[in-house]
């Protein structure tokens, strides 16, 4: 699955199916943009570059991020889905826990009818 298939079923589960529009942002190879309520303007949503983004994602979708250093993974557990979805730690630990929210995230936007 590409980035930009990760971040749309993402925010499917995040901003529901018609809450969000792809978008070439600067600085990144694409972005979701919304209009938050109160806006007249697009905002920027990238949970597998920003830290916030994904963070707030994984509050409101109710994912735990689990950091394994003795494995150098990272593991991540939705309570409304059974799997478990884990990225290698590498070189930025912060990646890769961005990446396994987005990954959980997505699947719960996926099993959105």
């Amino acid at each position: 699955m590409t980035d930009r298939e990760l971040l749309e079923q993402a925010a499917t589960a995040y901003f529901g199916a018609d809450g969000f529009e792809w978008n070439s942002c600067a600085g990144f190879s694409g972005c979701i943009q919304y209009i938050p309520n109160g806006l007249t303007h697009y905002v920027e949503w990238n949970p597998l570059a920003d830290d916030g983004d994904a963070l707030r994602l994984a509050v409101k979708l109710r994912i735990t991020p689990r950091v394994h250093l003795q494995g150098y993974s990272v593991a991540v557990t939705a309570q409304c889905i059974v799997d478990s979805y884990t990225e290698i730690c590498g070189d930025d630990e912060m990646a890769a826990t961005r990446r396994a929210i987005v990954r959980a995230a997505a699947e719960i936007g996926r099993a959105m009818p």
